[in-house]
């Protein structure tokens, strides 16, 4: 997987090893649909992919939804196959792609990937949920740099927008550089009250999320 060109690059193998085909195609409908029906032409197929619950989860997740079978290569495995093939550890496309056709083909006992849609949802909001407190706790870190710039000794480590607000109220800076310090403190407030009204929705959909029941 290359996501900085939108490609993937694929290595068909046999069982016994014997390189049968491959290519590199775009990650788009216009190189997923080539790519699909190009490794069609094997029927009894598996598709190993690098990183299925990371660089390689845009891939899996399509190809189980078009029902092909997909096993998870963890990226441990593919470095150190690709090491032994090659001599060394550097990455490119091709053996990349080879890497992974050799730890598909040689373990035994890979993770087959599966299509849990309400898995995916939970993933999908905890993923939120925690992009969105790291964007809170970017903010205030440089809130509290931009107060201690303004503020003799700076603010306290825990307050309130509110709080913030009435302590930036008071700052009246006469330079251009404290003025742009107070203009973006202002903004940061701003952000920070937008991020923890939008924490608090994520929290209430991940706790709203409830398993499927169990089949009787």
């Amino acid at each position: 997987m290359d996501p900085h060109k939108r490609s993937a690059t694929i290595e068909v193998m046999a069982a016994d090893e014997t390189v049968l085909g491959g290519g590199r195609y775009g990650t788009g409908r216009d190189g997923y649909d080539p790519m699909l029906c190009y490794a069609r032409q094997w029927p009894n197929r598996v598709w190993a992919v690098e990183g299925c619950n990371g660089i390689g989860r845009h891939i899996a997740i399509r190809l189980l939804a078009d029902g092909e079978q997909v096993v998870d290569v963890p990226p441990k495995l593919s470095a150190r196959a690709r090491v032994f093939a090659t001599g060394q550890g550097r990455k490119i496309d091709a053996t990349d792609a080879h890497s992974v056709a050799l730890v598909g083909t040689r373990m035994a006992g890979l993770r087959p990937v599966a299509g849990d849609e309400q898995l995916a949802l939970l993933r999908i909001l905890v993923d939120r949920r925690r992009s969105l407190g790291e964007d809170h706790t970017r903010m205030v870190a440089q809130l509290h740099q931009l107060l201690l710039e303004l503020i003799p000794g700076g603010a306290t480590k825990y307050f309130s927008a509110a709080q913030a607000k009435a302590i930036l109220a008071k700052v009246r800076p006469r330079d251009v550089a404290g003025k742009a310090r107070r203009r973006v403190a202002a903004e940061l407030i701003s952000d920070r009250e937008r991020v923890y009204r939008r924490s608090k929705d994520a929290d209430k959909s991940s706790r709203s999320w409830s398993p499927p029941p169990a089949p009787p």
